[in-house]
């Protein structure tokens, strides 16, 4: 039995350790008696003789921090429980009601306050453990569950696994993918930026984003339509415009093989531009799809590239400072000077490979038709990468 001030009432009563800690949980916010379980036991022979927490003591408040967490009861509620308890007990506390003045309190008291630390700094580590715990069963569902959505795996049960992070995947979606030359990783700072940013920004719900293959996947409802752009912000702030990344956004596709579609045109508009070394940083699968009707049928390409340049192999250097000043051509709107500057070389320079470029392969770029062509296959020669490795490079 200990006696105590109960909220409401005038002096201290007698209580039972139940209906004190009833009252206590009711004035501390409502958090669970229970989880008081042997607190002011300890708290009562702490007083009288000063001695430290036992490992038992500490085993049990782990616990029950534990418990805690997967009871759902908010940590400040565990702690505010644990100091109401220590506050209301006090008055009521053997050692303290003994003290005959106030220099023996404050040896009582120091030893009650180490108590009621290490009280809850255990409760704490063992909610923590618990909330880590969540937190990486959280990320390997998601992490299974971004695998099998994009590899098309199980799509018959994927739209209920789906609800758990918030998607509907019958509703049209866009997928956007980041590629650095280091690669993501699950849990990495970069990641974790990203994922800050578009949650404070949409939610914690309807936006996903993950790890796939080393790239950085962000999986959005089609009518946020600023994601994309959102994901692209909080990128550049987490690596920097001088970092080599790029972006490659797919476009909008429904139904739960619609995320899969999204996610291969993001990956493939990320594979074009670095075949083709674009300028852009970030690419949308919608400006590529020239590209992508060339990467379609790749027979009929490579049979363009070898009938069109193969001849440039002939050449003392080989073809590829053909290829590089067809490309700077074209780039540059067909203009010899503004290639010239491109490729750091004279005028001249650019004149004379374009007309050995002629006399290999019968194509000249004074001719359109034959300038589209000459164009056709060198994007192509590009994309297939052609020519390997002969030895001039």
């Amino acid at each position: 039995m200990i006696t105590a001030a109960v909220p409401g009432r005038r002096g201290a009563v007698p209580l039972s350790d139940e209906n004190f800690a009833a009252a206590t949980a009711k004035t501390a916010g409502g958090a669970p008696a229970e989880l008081l379980d042997g607190y002011l036991q300890t708290l009562a022979e702490v007083s009288i003789s000063g001695r430290r927490i036992s490992d038992e003591e500490r085993r049990r408040w782990r616990a029950i921090g534990a418990e805690a967490a997967e009871r759902g009861v908010p940590m400040r509620g565990l702690i505010n429980l644990y100091l109401t308890a220590t506050s209301t007990a006090w008055e009521t506390l053997p050692g303290v009601r003994c003290a005959a003045d106030p220099e023996r309190l404050r040896p009582i008291g120091e030893a009650i306050l180490r108590a009621a630390d290490v009280a809850i700094m255990t409760l704490t580590d063992g909610y923590e453990e618990i909330q880590r715990w969540a937190v990486r069963q959280e990320e390997s569902l998601r992490r299974e569950f971004i695998d099998d959505l994009l590899d098309g795996r199980g799509t018959g049960g994927l739209a209920e696994r789906a609800e758990r992070f918030g998607l509907r995947l019958a509703a049209t979606h866009v997928v956007t993918a980041a590629r650095t030359s280091e690669g993501f990783v699950d849990g990495g700072e970069a990641a974790r930026q990203v994922e800050a940013g578009l949650r404070f920004r949409f939610g914690p719900r309807d936006v996903l984003v993950s790890t796939k293959d080393g790239l950085l996947i962000c999986l959005a409802p089609h009518h946020l339509g600023t994601v994309p752009d959102e994901f692209v912000r909080h990128l550049t702030g987490a690596l920097g415009d001088d970092s080599s990344w790029r972006v490659g956004i797919g476009q909008p596709q429904s139904g739960p093989g619609g995320a899969v579609r999204s996610f291969e045109q993001a990956r493939n508009a990320l594979d074009i531009s670095e075949r083709l070394a674009l300028p852009e940083r970030v690419l949308r699968a919608r400006d590529l799809l020239v590209y992508q009707v060339l990467r379609r049928d790749s027979a009929a390409l490579s049979e363009l590239v070898t009938e069109v340049l193969e001849p440039l192999r002939g050449a003392r250097m080989g073809p590829r400072p053909f290829l590089e000043t067809l490309t700077a051509y074209f780039a540059a709107g067909a203009v010899s000077t503004a290639a010239a500057k491109r490729l750091h070389v004279s005028v001249r320079t650019v004149t004379y490979r374009l007309q050995r470029v002629k006399d290999l392969t019968g194509y000249t770029v004074e001719e359109p038709a034959q300038a589209f062509t000459l164009q056709v296959a060198v994007m192509g020669a590009r994309l297939i990468g052609w020519p390997e490795d002969d030895g001039t490079g």
